[in-house]
This record gives C-alpha cells, structure tokens and sequence, in this order.
C-alpha cells in the first residue's frame, strides 16, 4: 500500500512549477508542457515527497509584466476575441484543470470507482482494452499493486469527502460542461485505448512517489497534451520516435495507445534524461524494456543517423510556454526568455526537419508545442513545408477538433504571409475553416471551464 499520508483536505487545486530556462542555441530538445505529475517528479529530485495530500491554495505569484505586455500585443491581433478569455485563464493558475490517465499496466479498478464516484469522466470512449491487459506485456502481476489495496484514499474516502464537500464557485461554462461530461460520449469521438478522466472543475488528485519496483497507476496531466498521440495514431508493431522526449508523459500515452515494436526516446538534457528514465521505469514492467529506448542525441541532426528508420515521429518541440513564462522571476529574466522565443522558431524548424528525414516514406510527424504563438506554430510547419516538397501537411479538424470540441476550445485562425488575421469569434462559427487555414494545423486555446491548453498539433505525411 503506498505510504499517503491523507489530510481532511482532498485534491490539490494547483501546482505551479519554476519554469526551466530553455536555450535554443543549445538545441536542446525540451517539452515544456508540464503538470503536477512533472512537479511531483521535480519535489523527488530535490528530496522526498511529505506524502501528504492537501486542499489549499498556493500563495499567488505575480505575473511577469514584459512578458505579459508582449502576450497581450501578439496575442490580440492573433486571437481576437479569444484573448481575454486566455489571458484570464493563464493568469489564474488556480483555475488550471488536469487530466487523470491511467496506466493500463497496473491494477486500476480502485482508482477508476473514486474518480467516477468524484465526478471524474472518461475523455474518451474506449476500445476495449481486455486483450491489451491481459497479453504478455500487461504485468499487473509484477507490479506490487493490487486493486484497492494500493489506492492513495483510505477505505472510507469517498463516504468522508463526498464531491459538494468542496466549496468551489463554478462558473455557468463549467457547469454546462458538467453537465456534457454526465452524458454518454458521442459516436462520433475518436476511440482510443487511452484511458483518461476529467473533471470540469480544477480537482486535482494527488501525485504518486516514484517507488523502484513498483508501477503507479495513473499519471497526471494537461489532457490537451493527448492530442498530439492521437494524430500521431500509432499501431502494433510500428518503430515510433519520440524526438524531445522528456519528461516522458507523451511517451506514456503511446504506450497505453499501442505496443510498438520499438519506442525510441530522445533527450540530450542529462537531468531531464534522468528524469524521463525515472518516469519510464515508474510506468512500464520490466517486460517491456526492450522495446523501449532512451537515448542523448542532438535532436536536430537525429535524422541524419537514422534516416528513414521510423514509422512514427512525434516532435513535442520547446518553445515559449505560456503557462510558465508568464511567471519568470523577474523583469529582467522575462527579457531575456522573450530573447529566447524570436530564436525559438529557427531550432523548431531543424527539429521538424530532422523529423521528416527520420520518418520514412508514408510515414507521418506530429509537431506539437505548448505556445499560442503563430510563429512557433504555423509559421514554423508552413516554412519547412515549403523547404521539404516530399512532406504533406493533413488536415485534422475533422479527426480531431470536431468531435473533441465539446471539451476543448480550438483555434484554426492564424496570420497568413503579410496579412492581419482575422479575428476569430466566441460565437459558433457558420461553416469550418477553410482548407488552406485548417490544413496547418489546430491549436487549443485554454478557456474558463476548459482551461486546457495551450496546445497546437499539426501532422505531416511524408510522400512515398
């Protein structure tokens, strides 16, 4: 049984994270899209968890003005109507909502009866994983979990702190979304072997110690951090490159999606290495291992080594993270990180690069970050498609926006080449974005009552 330390209070409203400092000159592949279970990880490393679960909220950190002065100037003209409401979600970190994703490796029936008698809904409708748990690489027997016995709750959890024990204020969008998220999930949502819950108001459960030898049963996250592996739609048996790998929650959500023939997890950072390793290790049995490879190259010239050699590419590229930046320490750091991000889009490009050189023919990249910056974005797919005429970006609103839009709020405005963007409304739109917009890509932008995000995806095929 893990060692939780339980107080009266239940879920943990937010976790803010120091943001790492990013260097593009250094072309080191960082994902910047964190959450709790990264802050989790980041408490372990720097000494051992008080195993104690709280309801509290975080003394407020002020916000970085030139940063901020810089998201508003940008992000006005980019977004439209759009921003307020971001900004308003960004600068109310209490309000950020995550995403609970179980690890189909271990004993989770326990934890699957609390977040439901909570509140908590699956994301997506599931394929039925009963052939996937009980094949050769689903070990529950190796892990020392059992069902109940391991859950962070005591016995009497849920009769104590049953769900309007928690003095939350909804707003009116969260509490349509509550009442959307007590329906049976549409037909038309794409199924997955992911098994992920949300809940529409910002309850968080606690964070699972890493224990060697033992696997934890769910990892928590940012649920629009999903998106991107489910473009990237990987299958048995498929050789899948993770470029920028750490700290390893993408990877995760592969592994719960498929199991691939071989998963190769590149971090040049060697702390940050450290702690995708860990990550992997807390995730997924022994039995796996060989299948599974973590490796230090420059991402940037990756695929000049293995050209070809992959089905799968995801690129979860560093950027200027919206979530963090907003609260460098200080002025002077926010003008230095603002110095970064107009040097950030060349590195997101050699990376995208890299990636289409290591994916072989009739093979697909996803590029993913966690900015709303169009430069970062769009501006980023659209030059290296125009340097890579064997490269074919694929529209995913259909696949992707449409069916999940009752959870998340998505953007396909963006600046085209020398023009103003059009500002994109709140109001339900008359007809879908047009072909040429759409086909870059697709960015969810956080909003009260579904805070998730930032989010951008967008994934190109390579012409056989």
């Amino acid at each position: 049984m893990y060692n939780y330390m339980l107080s009266r209070h239940v879920f943990l409203l937010t976790i803010c994270r120091k943001p790492r400092r990013i260097s593009p000159t250094a072309r080191r592949c960082v994902n910047c899209h964190t959450g709790p279970e990264a802050d989790v990880q980041l408490r372990e490393q720097k000494g051992p968890n008080k195993n104690q679960v709280t309801k509290r909220r975080r003394k407020e950190r002020p916000s970085c003005q030139p940063v901020l002065d810089n998201f508003d100037q940008q992000y006005s003209q980019e977004l439209g109507d759009l921003w307020p409401s971001a900004r308003a979600v960004l600068l109310d970190p209490q309000s950020w909502q995550y995403g609970v994703m179980l690890n189909r490796f271990s004993a989770v029936t326990g934890i699957t009866q609390i977040l439901q008698s909570q509140g908590f809904s699956t994301l997506l409708p599931q394929n039925s994983v009963s052939t996937l748990l009980c094949n050769d690489f689903s070990t529950i027997s190796n892990s020392k979990h059992q069902a109940g016995a391991d859950s962070p709750f005591p016995p009497d959890y849920i009769s104590k702190f049953p769900l309007n024990d928690f003095s939350l204020q909804p707003d009116s969008t969260s509490h349509v979304l509550a009442q959307d998220l007590k329906s049976e999930p549409s037909l038309s949502l794409p199924r997955s072997t992911i098994q992920c819950y949300i809940h529409p108001y910002p309850l968080h459960f606690p964070s699972q110690a890493h224990r060697p030898g033992q696997l934890k049963q769910y990892y928590l996250l940012n649920a629009a951090s999903l998106l991107p592996v489910l473009a990237l739609n990987v299958r048995d048996g498929e050789k899948v490159l993770d470029l920028c790998s750490a700290p390893g929650g993408k990877a995760l959500a592969i592994m719960q999606c498929a199991t691939p023939a071989l998963l190769w997890c590149n971090e040049p950072n060697h702390h940050r290495r450290e702690w995708l390793s860990k990550t992997l290790e807390s995730f997924l049995p022994p039995s796996l291992t060989s299948r599974v490879t973590v490796s230090a190259q420059d991402g940037c010239s990756f695929g000049q080594s293995e050209t070809g050699a992959y089905d799968k590419v995801l690129v979860d590229a560093p950027c200027s993270n919206d979530r963090s930046w907003l609260y460098s320490c200080s002025s002077q750091q926010g003008e230095h990180r603002l110095k970064e991000r107009a040097r950030l889009p060349s590195l997101q490009a050699q990376l995208l690069r890299s990636a289409l050189t290591a994916v072989r023919p009739g093979g697909v990249v996803v590029y993913s970050t966690c900015t709303l910056s169009s430069s970062e974005n769009y501006a980023v797919v659209n030059t290296v498609l125009n340097d890579c005429p064997e490269a074919e970006a694929e529209d995913l609103w259909e696949e992707i926006a449409v069916p999940l839009s009752k959870y998340f709020t998505f953007s396909h405005a963006h600046p085209d080449l020398g023009q103003m963007p059009q500002k994109p409304s709140l109001q339900p739109q008359n007809g879908p974005p047009s072909l040429n917009h759409r086909r870059l890509g697709i960015l969810v932008v956080p909003q009260p009552g579904r805070t998730w995000g930032p989010m951008f995806l967008s994934r190109i095929r390579k012409r056989k």
